[in-house]
């Protein structure tokens, strides 16, 4: 059964995090990596809930391709908090690895570590054919998933095929999404599920909708839990704030231009500097996101969380400074939700 602990003393909801490991301009992924393992122990000692890597692969500007390998160096520099994928695209993946992969961080870090799976390649084309994968593994998404909770379950008579280490650790499971796709699946599954409205926006209301609505409860979880990622470049000063943002708008200029690269440093007044058309497309993207001072950015997740009912707020810092960085999560964690 999946469990979800929330504070019920204080008007707090549950804050997590999503760390992109931002290679930065002039910087390495030696550098990326422990720059996450400090981030993780400070939100650990600020009581966020979980932190979450992602894996992206042939992307110059993050250092979390190999995600449980990264993951296990957070476990060991963390004590108490949640550690897990946000997520493991399954396609990439035969369900026995990704069971024996996370079956082992439990077996290291037992009630501690989440496996959220999502359809997507998480890369391009080129890398896909690299990591021996076609578009069309995607297709077996469903029974990949069902497979994937066979291993992690409790083994049966007669099975000749176990995780080990991951038979019986029943790690819990998500599911991801950015569409109507997942969110279903989640539902029909009986699944938590998440979506990563931090990069894309457009479904986020009718994905939370049909998830619930469709939510079918299971062994695994007894009644519906949503989590959504939202952006967040809190700092001291609003202009502060907005200059932080900058390192990420640029970054997703160039993704879309086809030029992706380390995380750029940011800059002042970036509507005066750069091409307007790309940077609507780039602030489309990053729609949900909390920009400014504490008082701004708790009122943005208030506001956020009361439009779309989310069990659980998952926050992401794209940010090119890692003092910056955070301190827009110190900033975050403060925030109370009446």
């Amino acid at each position: 059964m999946f469990h979800q602990e929330v504070d019920t003393g204080a008007v707090v909801a549950v804050l997590s995090v999503l760390d992109l490991a931002p290679i930065t301009e002039g910087s390495n992924a030696r550098e990326s990596l422990l720059n996450s393992a400090d981030l993780a122990q400070h939100c650990e000692a600020w009581g966020y809930h979980r932190y979450w890597m992602a894996e992206h692969h042939n992307m110059t500007g993050i250092a979390s391709a190999a995600t449980a390998v990264a993951l296990a160096y957070i476990g060991a520099q963390t004590k108490s908090i949640r550690i897990g994928a946000g997520g493991i695209m399954l396609p990439n993946h035969a369900p026995l690895i990704a069971a024996e992969q996370f079956g082992t961080l439990a077996a290291l870090y037992p009630e501690r570590v989440d496996l959220g799976l999502g359809r997507a390649p998480g890369t391009d084309g080129a890398t896909l054919r690299a990591l021996r994968r076609s578009y069309d593994s995607a297709d077996n998404f469903p029974a990949d998933v069902q497979e994937l909770l066979g291993y992690l379950a409790d083994p049966q008579p007669g099975q000749k095929i176990k995780a080990v280490p991951g038979s019986g650790s029943k790690v819990p499971v998500w599911l991801l999404g950015s569409s109507l796709f997942g969110a279903q699946l989640a539902a029909q599954l009986g699944l938590p599920y998440a979506f990563a409205s931090h990069f894309a926006p457009d479904y986020l209301h009718v994905a939370i909708e049909a998830y619930i609505n469709n939510f079918k409860p299971s062994a695994y979880l007894a009644v519906p839990y949503v989590a959504a990622a939202v952006n967040v470049f809190a700092a001291d000063s609003e202009v502060e704030a907005k200059r932080l943002k900058s390192s990420m708008q640029l970054q997703f200029m160039a993704l879309r231009q086809g030029n992706p690269g380390p995380l750029p440093a940011p800059i002042d007044n970036i509507e005066d500097k750069v091409d307007p058309m790309a940077l609507a497309a780039a602030n489309h993207a990053l729609k949900y996101s909390a920009t400014g001072t504490a008082e701004q950015v708790h009122q943005y997740l208030r506001d956020f969380k009361k439009a779309t009912g989310v069990n659980e707020l998952i926050l992401t810092c794209h940010a090119y400074d890692h003092s910056a960085r955070l301190r827009s999560f110190e900033i975050a964690k403060d925030c109370r939700f009446d």
